[in-house]
């Protein structure tokens, strides 16, 4: 394919990525539907999709500026205190409706806890918040969650529900789904010479350090360019897999299709108070919002899915929240803009 016609389509994709990401949701449950024996062959390919997807996420950290980004503290102590300290708060309380089955509790408490640290960037640009300073943010966000997750569940659940839970799946999810990624995302940085974005895709890329900076270079514009597919491949799987279990298991699932649906419709005036409070400008004040709401429930779930078999179903509880996420954002991506004045105050009107 000739150059323009590659940035042609990458751009028709970003402008339409919501569209995509539905469709591919709809697609994936289709194929999980009609061919139920494809579930254990999309459930192995969840991790492997889910670290290139972050892999293309971290790509875009400008790591040589993190300094900057920590000296963003503001927005980084907003980011923290609505996340780590007003999240848990509500959640407790949300969870207490279902704290007799300790499989949806579980399930529940290991995605509300976690802030998204991928596709709230997407959803928050696309509702014109910074989300240059949200991708600065997740190292920080992703190490937080990482030691704080742990302490919420022993304190929520209690040490005896906690005891049974083995620790290596979560360790290497840490290391295959953060670590590497992360570290391979700074390696490409480096291996391209340069802080700032990639090149447009198809667009030569001038090497400062000869051919292999260019092909430094071409690794991050590739993988700019594939963001929306490896997004749309992730929901698809995921969805896939799980799709005949939350059919079968409806009944106890849609007990938290309403605590989700709450989690979302309260994250929003706790977020806008949280950034008025910080005095944080209108794009900002989006960013915090979108942060306070969304989970991250694409890399939990390799988690949920490595619990013992008593607590399986808290797998697709966390499905069930990207299920319902997803519809929340395109609404926050439409209406959460007018909410907002540049003063990043709630609109009067």
């Amino acid at each position: 394919m000739e150059p323009v016609k590659i940035r042609t389509f990458v751009a028709w994709m970003e402008r339409r990525q919501i569209g995509l990401y539905i469709a591919s949701i709809v697609a994936g449950g289709a194929l999980g539907f009609l061919a139920p024996g494809s579930a254990a062959t999309l459930e192995l390919a969840i991790n492997p999709v889910l670290g290139l997807l972050l892999y293309a996420t971290f790509l875009g950290i400008p790591f040589a500026s993190l300094g900057r980004a920590a000296r963003d503290v503001r927005f980084m102590a907003t980011l923290l205190v609505l996340n780590f300290a007003v999240v848990p708060l509500v959640v407790f309380g949300l969870s207490r409706f279902i704290a007799g089955d300790q499989a949806l509790l579980v399930g529940v408490l290991l995605v509300l806890l976690t802030p998204c640290i991928d596709y709230v960037i997407v959803f928050s640009g696309l509702a014109g918040g910074a989300s240059e300073r949200l991708l600065a943010a997740a190292p920080v966000l992703m190490l937080a969650q990482i030691l704080l997750l742990p302490v919420y569940l022993l304190a929520f659940v209690g040490p005896g529900l906690v005891s049974v839970i083995d620790p290596a799946p979560f360790v290497q999810a840490l290391v295959w789904l953060i670590i590497v990624p992360l570290a391979l995302a700074a390696l490409t940085q480096w291996w391209a010479g340069r802080e700032g974005a990639p090149p447009a895709v198809g667009r030569p890329a001038v090497g400062r350090s000869g051919d292999s900076t260019v092909v430094g270079r071409k690794v991050m514009g590739a993988m700019q360019a594939l963001m929306v597919p490896l997004m749309m491949a992730t929901l698809a799987v995921v969805v896939g897999s799980q799709i005949e279990g939350v059919r079968s298991e409806l009944g106890s699932l849609l007990a938290v299709v309403p605590l989700y649906a709450a989690f979302l419709l309260v994250m929003v005036p706790l977020g806008l108070l949280a950034a008025r409070t910080a005095r944080l400008d209108a794009r900002a004040t989006l960013a915090v919002v979108f942060s306070g709401a969304t989970r991250n429930s694409l890399v939990v779930l390799p988690l949920a899915l490595a619990l013992p078999e008593p607590l399986a179903l808290a797998a697709l509880v966390v499905v069930t929240q990207t299920l319902v996420e997803l519809v929340g954002m395109v609404a926050f991506v439409r209406f959460l803009p007018r909410l907002v004045v540049p003063s990043g105050s709630l609109n009067p009107k």
